[in-house]
Formats: structure tokens, C-alpha cells, sequence
């Protein structure tokens, strides 16, 4: 498995076009569980355009894109300990599952 973390939206990205590996879309539940980001198709727009895409193609296992955050980017260091609290249960889950 393999998680990348991006900032802005709030949102988990969990599958490459319309092709996810087993488990993904449960894994991706958890994570947003844990996190409150909505799970979320990728925008057609950002496809092919990061290392979960290549990861998932490749290698045929769940591969996770995380946007943290929110605002204009550079996001302000103010926003660091929401986005920590926000994720900190991914990086447990991540280790477990």
C-alpha cells in the first residue's frame, strides 16, 4: 500500500480512473473515518498525474492520495495542528492494515 500526502481538500482519493484493487475502497472508508475527508472519485482532470496512479497501476495494490488541508496554497502553518489531528489516525491505520 502506498499513501501520498497532497494539501488542499479535505478529500481521499482511492482509485485509478475506474480501477481500484480489493480492499481499496474499504481501506479508503477507514481512512475517512478516522480523518473526516470525504473518500473521493479523482477528478478525471488529475488523472495519470501522480504516484498513487503509477503505484496502483503497476503494482495491482491500494494506493491512497490524501489532500490535507484546505486554502491557498502555501497553506498557512496555522492549519498544522488541524491537518495533524485530521491524519495522525491514517498513519496508525497505515501501519496495521
Amino acid at each position: 500500500m502506498v499513501v501520498a500526502f497532497h494539501t488542499q481538500g479535505q478529500e481521499i482519493y482511492w482509485q485509478f480512473q475506474d480501477y481500484a484493487p480489493i480492499n481499496a475502497f474499504s481501506i479508503g472508508e477507514a481512512f475517512s473515518n478516522v480523518s473526516g475527508y470525504e473518500l473521493a472519485d479523482v477528478p478525471y482532470n488529475s488523472s495519470f498525474a501522480g504516484y498513487k496512479d503509477w503505484f496502483i497501476q503497476d503494482y495491482n495494490l491500494p494506493g491512497f492520495t490524501i489532500e490535507a488541508g484546505l486554502g491557498e496554497n502555501p497553506l498557512p502553518i496555522s492549519q498544522f495542528d488541524e491537518i495533524y489531528n485530521n491524519i495522525i489516525g491514517i498513519f496508525v491505520l497505515g501501519v496495521v492494515l
